[in-house]
């Protein structure tokens, strides 16, 4: 991922006055790891969570128990409901959630490179649905990519900058 694209993301962000928080499953750290290398991020990122296993995701990030008992974790509602409970859980105005199969083989019923990826802030939620081509680290450094983007859509979708007051 080139570093302009994350370092210009999180300069939108500070502009705006906007926090995030992001919950991982399959991307396992990557996504906090790529905005924490930008310079100055420690003034919007609030944190974040790697739940990895799935009764992590219910326990700490809210997700509903039985969602993950019918459908797995791997499942858009899913993303959904880590991206609302990082959010709440760490205060922060934008959630993101990353869940899917990495691989190298299939899990939890889905194929490797299946990958669901969620933005939530109070106005707006989106979740996002891919197949990806490629080895693991493939299928995690593209998660990584599209979760960005998500983030930088729900800047736009934001409006206006918006200043903390204080």
């Amino acid at each position: 991922m080139p570093a302009h694209s994350t370092a210009g993301t999180v300069a939108r962000l500070i502009e705006s006055g906007r926090t995030v928080a992001v919950a991982e499953s399959l991307t396992g750290g990557a996504l906090a790891a790529e905005l924490v290398s930008v310079p100055g991020v420690s003034a919007v990122l609030r944190g974040g969570v790697v739940a990895y296993a799935t009764d992590v995701k219910a326990s700490l990030l809210g997700v509903d128990p039985d969602l993950l008992a019918v459908h797995g974790p791997v499942h858009p509602q899913v993303a959904l409901e880590m991206a609302d409970g990082v959010r709440a859980a760490l205060g922060a105005e934008i959630g993101l959630g990353t869940t899917g199969v990495a691989g190298p083989g299939p899990a939890d019923g889905q194929p490797a490179g299946t990958v669901f990826v969620a933005c939530t802030t109070p106005t707006w939620r989106a979740v996002r649905g891919y197949h990806l081509a490629g080895a693991r680290p493939a299928v995690r450094s593209a998660t990584v990519a599209l979760a960005l983007a998500l983030l930088r859509q729900a800047g736009e979708q934001a409006g206006r900058p918006r200043r903390w007051e204080g």
